[in-house]
């Protein structure tokens, strides 16, 4: 890399460090702890989570998408909790907000540590052998466990909104605060346990 680019990179860092989630939540000093996902969970500073889908045509490439666009995009999938993106984006932005003042921390890391409890270590693959079909553990892709764990907190919040007089935003809140706390009864922490529990039995 030349002394150029480096100054370069260096003025867009420097930029950065001042922006805020929604004008309210700094990206700065969260920590992804598991190694297998820093690669993948992009935290890039951004005031508001669109893209315009830059990176719908590259394969692979949604690895460079903000965790918080993701998780906007994952809750307007059709279901009940599905809509435009700017309804589905105030939705989670007051989220945040109740995140903040439920759990006193940054609703941004809060996210991160929900993921990276929520992303299953391994599962089974159906082997095989001489006419006989049985499972075999194996070892799951940083990508895909961050797609997992994505899934499983979504599908989460979409089930409790059926039947519940709480709002989604509430619903959304709760759901990411009890997977970031490793909640045995929060559904996506239950999925993961489910699938590294059959995955371990297969080994």
């Amino acid at each position: 890399m030349s002394e150029e680019q480096q100054q370069q990179e260096a003025i867009v860092e420097s930029g950065s460090k001042g922006i805020k989630l929604f004008g309210e939540w700094t990206y700065d000093n969260i920590e992804i702890r598991d190694a297998g996902l820093k690669r993948y969970l992009n935290i890039k500073p951004i005031r508001v989570p669109h893209s315009g889908g830059r990176h719908e045509a590259h394969k692979f490439q949604k690895s460079e998408m903000n965790i918080v666009e993701r998780l906007v995009n994952g809750l307007m999938k059709p279901g009940s909790s599905g809509g435009d993106k700017s309804r589905i984006t105030n939705v989670v932005r007051t989220a945040f907000k109740i995140i903040s003042l439920k759990a006193g921390r940054n609703p941004i890391e809060v996210l991160v540590r929900a993921i990276e409890n929520s992303a299953p270590n391994e599962d089974t693959t159906r082997i095989g052998y001489g006419g006989v079909v049985y499972r075999l553990a194996v070892d799951i892709a940083p990508q895909r466990r961050i797609d997992l764990a994505f899934r499983f907190l979504i599908r989460g919040i979409k089930e409790q909104t059926f039947g519940n007089r709480r709002t989604l935003e509430e619903i959304v809140a709760d759901q990411i605060i009890g997977a970031a706390n490793n909640d045995g009864n929060n559904f996506a922490i239950r999925r993961k346990r489910e699938i590294e529990r059959v995955a371990l039995a297969s080994r």
